[in-house]
């Protein structure tokens, strides 16, 4: 059985750029503002750190404005990045070029697992003084701001925390800094520096910026965030007599793999009212119950829909054969490890899912029953879960649900909203 879900969803503002908010209005004196910035805490953990490092933030609602103020100064307290990983690498990178300050930079639990020396080690090239446990591959990290010196590096995996965290330490460097990258990832911090006016240089797979002593200011509107728009794609397409019109969000392409894939499987979505805000593609998109097709997705299109994964295998479960999906190892690497999570949730639903280091097979046209599964922590699990419980026949309990605050407060809240009959409980 599947439920209906109909109406209109405004998602929150887009997290990525709303990161980048924080991190180069702590860069300008004149200061950026912006309207639609996220509500989930992953950015407020950044609002908080720049704040720490004598920055002016302002906040009312869901407007914002952060700007330098005096310059970046010494935190007296150690910034602590939550949960966020993007607060985490993005600060390193601010904060690697910064002369005559010590930061000590920490983060939760989960984040205190996952990597950091795929950012540590590149801007150390570039000179950086970091250390932290186990060599400065872990957080707790400490940095000792220099200035850097100028260069190239090429980048031995795609991901656009590590290139954007190059790019701004590049702005307070003594020469310029390219960066190449094997496959294009989310173009957001040079569509953001091209916009306030900053000079910088894209080549094919290359990108190039110069050390730049004060950004200029400007203000915009965050675009609607198409991660968070992906749970309602998934859930408007399998499920029958829906149809859902999703308000403002981003279309960047370096971020609607997805949407491609979706399309390609038989998803049934048009687009209105597009514009560009802040240099970002905006547009309405209007979504209806599709009868999807199986799909095969490799390494070379995993860097434009990485985070949406976990909800693309929830729609494999319902489309027709067999959907392949592989390359993806990065994902046991988030928040926790989202390959082991998704087959367990969707097994304890009785899926039929066959688990790969890089990804899943996964059989179509299943029926799935009601069952308890575990966020695990994760936003994006639990929120894949409660897609995949209006499919199910019976009753879906999300245990940690409450973790959906990092990126998406108000999402269980908007199900209710526009499902017709049940909607997965929160544990």
């Amino acid at each position: 059985m599947t439920r209906s879900i109909n109406g209109t969803v405004e998602v929150p503002g887009d997290k990525s750029i709303s990161h980048r908010v924080g991190i180069l209005g702590a860069l300008s004196s004149r200061g950026i503002e912006v309207t639609n910035f996220s509500s989930g805490a992953d950015c407020a953990s950044t609002l908080d750190c720049v704040e720490r490092l004598g920055c002016s933030v302002e906040r009312q609602g869901d407007r914002v404005k952060v700007a330098r103020g005096d310059g970046i100064t010494e935190a007296s307290r150690t910034l602590d990045a939550g949960n966020s990983g993007t607060t985490a690498r993005l600060l390193c990178g601010l904060l690697a070029g910064v002369p005559s300050t010590f930061s000590v930079l920490t983060g939760d639990d989960s984040l205190q697992r996952r990597p950091m020396s795929r950012i540590v080690d590149p801007l150390r090239v570039l000179g950086a003084r970091i250390d932290g446990r186990d060599g400065g591959k872990r957080l707790p990290l400490s940095i000792r701001g220099t200035r850097l010196t100028g260069g190239q590096y090429v980048l031995p995996v795609a991901s656009a925390q590590v290139k954007s965290a190059l790019l701004l330490a590049g702005l307070s460097a003594q020469g310029s800094v390219t960066v190449v990258e094997p496959l294009p990832t989310r173009d957001h911090t040079e569509i953001m520096l091209e916009h306030l006016g900053v000079p910088i240089r894209r080549d094919g797979d290359s990108v190039t910026v110069y050390p730049f002593d004060d950004l200029p200011g400007g203000s915009w509107r965050v675009p609607g965030d198409f991660s968070s728009a992906a749970f309602w794609i998934v859930a408007a397409a399998i499920c029958s007599d829906s149809s859902v019109r999703l308000s403002g969000v981003g279309l960047n392409p370096t971020r609607t793999g997805l949407l491609e894939v979706l399309r390609s499987m038989g998803l049934d979505c048009s687009v209105e009212n597009e514009s560009a805000q802040g240099g970002e593609p905006v547009g309405d998109l209007i979504v209806r119950s599709s009868s999807l097709r199986s799909v095969s997705v490799g390494s070379d299109m995993v860097p434009s829909m990485v985070d949406e994964l976990p909800v693309l295998a929830v729609a494999a479960t319902q489309a027709e054969g067999t959907t392949e999906i592989r390359g993806a190892g990065e994902l046991r690497v988030k928040e926790c490890d989202r390959i082991a999570a998704v087959a367990e949730g969707l097994r304890a639903m009785g899926a039929d899912i066959t688990e790969h280091d890089d990804g899943w097979t996964i059989p179509g046209s299943q029926r799935l029953r009601g069952a308890t599964v575990d966020s695990r922590g994760d936003h994006r699990i639990a929120m894949a879960m409660a897609v995949a419980g209006l499919a199910a026949d019976g009753p879906v309990e999300i245990l940690g649900s409450d973790c959906v605050s990092i990126s998406y407060p108000e999402f269980f809240s908007q199900l209710e909203e526009l499902s017709d009959d049940l909607v997965p409980t929160r544990g």
